[in-house]
């Protein structure tokens, strides 16, 4: 089931929007306060926002294009604002769509899942994928951060990556070794336990220390660990 952040200052329509998705068979959540709402929007690890413009003491804009620049989730925005440089500047900023109050149910819900779906195809595709300030170059088989570049081994490239594709999900062993068996990376449990000790020092040099967790008994976990925004 798909989760969907509602980031929405009208109490009365945030409610309304969660209600209507979640009938709609998505797992509808809602932000309430807005102090820190950058990191509190990436907290929820969500698999597409719907952020108002307007909201108590924050730029949806400025918000939208700050959660662009560590995160490639889908955004919405929702707004009453109906002119095509309000539309015009939010895709600039990293909207992938745009929505006007009072909204068409249908309308938004096609918008949603359409969007869902694209990102769901492109996320097992595309060469390079963000996770909390740290960039995956697939083809150039490293990682970055804030131009710090780090080199992985193929087998570190396909656990990371297949983690990413799975965040904050627990992975087990034998899905791992699976999925590498499947890359022809043939790898036993052993050999598994080093390639992800040094993955982990790889991360912890670029700040990203404890982002990988184990679970005793069950597998991997890469948690949504936040940088200091």
């Amino acid at each position: 089931m798909s989760k969907i952040l509602i980031v929405e200052d009208d109490e009365k329509l945030r409610n309304e929007l969660e209600i209507f998705l979640n009938n709609n068979g998505y797992e509808a959540c809602c932000l309430e306060k807005f102090e820190n709402p950058i990191e509190d929007i990436l907290k929820e690890n969500a698999d597409l926002v719907l952020l108002d413009i307007n909201l108590p003491n924050s730029d949806g804009e400025y918000i939208c294009k700050e959660i662009r620049k560590l995160s490639n989730v889908p955004i919405i925005m929702v707004t009453s604002r109906d002119n095509e440089i309000d539309e015009l500047l939010s895709l600039n900023n990293g909207a992938d769509q745009y929505v006007t109050k009072p909204y068409n149910s249908r309308i938004l819900l096609a918008k949603v899942s359409g969007l869902l779906k694209r990102a769901q195809n492109m996320e097992a595709y595309q060469n390079r994928i963000n996770y909390n300030g740290l960039t995956l170059d697939i083809s150039k088989s490293i990682i970055e951060k804030e131009n710090e570049k780090i080199e992985l081994t193929k087998n570190e490239l396909k656990i990371f990556h297949f983690l990413l594709l799975n965040k904050d999900k627990i992975i087990s062993r034998d899905e791992l070794m699976d999925y590498l068996w499947e890359s022809e990376s043939f790898i036993d449990d052993n050999t598994l336990s080093v390639n992800m000790k040094r993955l982990r020092n790889k991360l912890e040099d670029l700040g990203m220390k404890d982002c990988i967790e184990t679970k005793r008994g069950q597998g991997y976990i890469l948690k949504w660990v936040l940088r200091n925004i």
